[in-house]
């Protein structure tokens, strides 16, 4: 709360009666943080409220519709991005792939994790069969590889990882997305019962992506 009242400068009361109003519609979701359960994060649902200002466009003309932005071949010359999470072994490496997927190879992705492990076999069956791409031979890897290493953005899908997350050089444009582990308390690692939350994480990240892509195309960071 106290970075979303700096960022809006209001009052404290002000931002949590909208934050409520915002969340009453669906339009705002909140979760407490998973590395200090006393932090919460807020998420916008950019999908819906994307919905509803094309509905709103058309229904006060005809003529008014949004044009989503090209996801391809509009993008700079050169964008590297860099995702981070724990363990390197779901999460960002499935975030990686579908940014370099959906982008059609022009921006420079890569991910890493502050305690990296071998890749989850849902990752690989997520992404295999529900995207058609096959990740297999992807390894994890430490963030201290790119310790040294200039990136455009530097995306953190951890709250643990947040906390721990180095300074790169070059002042990327870092920015938090917090998604809950996939695996985490859902039993066996390869269990078929953890396979819808693995589902659900990589469609989360294909949405925030496509925003990503927009703001990439556009060339402005968010706010």
């Amino acid at each position: 709360m106290h970075e979303l009242t700096g960022l809006v400068g209001e009052a404290q009361n002000l931002v949590s009666y909208h934050l409520g109003k915002l969340r009453e519609a669906g339009l705002v979701a909140t979760r407490r943080s998973s590395a200090d359960g006393r932090d919460a994060y807020y998420a916008a649902d950019l999908t819906r409220i994307s919905e509803l200002f094309t509905a709103t466009a058309g229904a006060l003309h005809p003529g008014l519709h949004l044009i989503p932005p090209s996801q391809r071949g509009d993008l700079p010359d050169t964008v590297t991005v860099l995702f981070l999470c724990t363990g390197n072994s779901a999460r960002s490496q499935m975030a990686e792939t579908l940014l370099r997927d959906r982008s059609g190879g022009a921006v420079q992705t890569y991910s890493a994790g502050s305690h990296p492990k071998p890749l989850h076999p849902n990752a690989v069956r997520v992404m295999r069969d529900e995207y058609g791409i096959d990740i297999s031979d992807q390894g994890s890897k430490h963030l201290d590889v790119f310790a040294d290493q200039q990136f455009d953005w530097v995306i953190s899908l951890c709250d643990k990882v947040r906390e721990v997350c180095p300074e790169f050089p070059g002042d990327p444009e870092t920015i938090h997305w917090s998604i809950p582990d996939p695996a985490s308390g859902r039993g066996d690692d390869d269990d078929d019962a953890t396979y819808p939350a693995f589902r659900a994480t990589a469609a989360e990240l294909e949405a925030r992506i496509g925003f990503l892509l927009a703001v990439l195309t556009n060339g402005t960071p968010p706010s």
